[in-house]
């Protein structure tokens, strides 16, 4: 699954993202937010071309349990999942490179 500009109309239960196969990227957010918006093109152009891995882009707020179960304070936080468990968080990322690292973590090169 590449790049989903769009959050999901329905966030997925924390049960659906612990059974998660494979590689995954878990961004919290929200469309009026600045940070988030300024993040977009870094984001689209780290996944770009990762159709091994997917991405699931969550609207978070108040209410929100899935952000809430993960802890998340600031937007946009990216949660690089691998097989439904953590294995790196980012919090506002700054750099293409960053996200890319936290790709890396995720990737099937890597071991558990």
């Amino acid at each position: 699954m590449p790049y989903a500009a769009q959050y999901l109309a329905l966030a997925p239960s924390r049960e659906e993202v612990g059974r998660l196969a494979g590689a995954a990227v878990l961004e919290f957010g929200a469309p009026w937010c600045p940070h988030c918006q300024r993040a977009q093109p870094l984001i689209g152009q780290a996944l770009q071309g990762r159709a091994d891995l997917a991405h699931l882009k969550v609207e978070d707020g108040p209410g929100q349990r899935l952000g809430r179960s993960f802890g998340v304070k600031l937007w946009p936080t990216l949660v690089f999942l691998r097989d439904g468990q953590e294995r790196a968080r980012l919090v506002r990322p700054q750099t293409g490179a960053e996200i890319r690292a936290g790709v890396q973590a995720i990737s099937a090169q890597t071991p558990p």
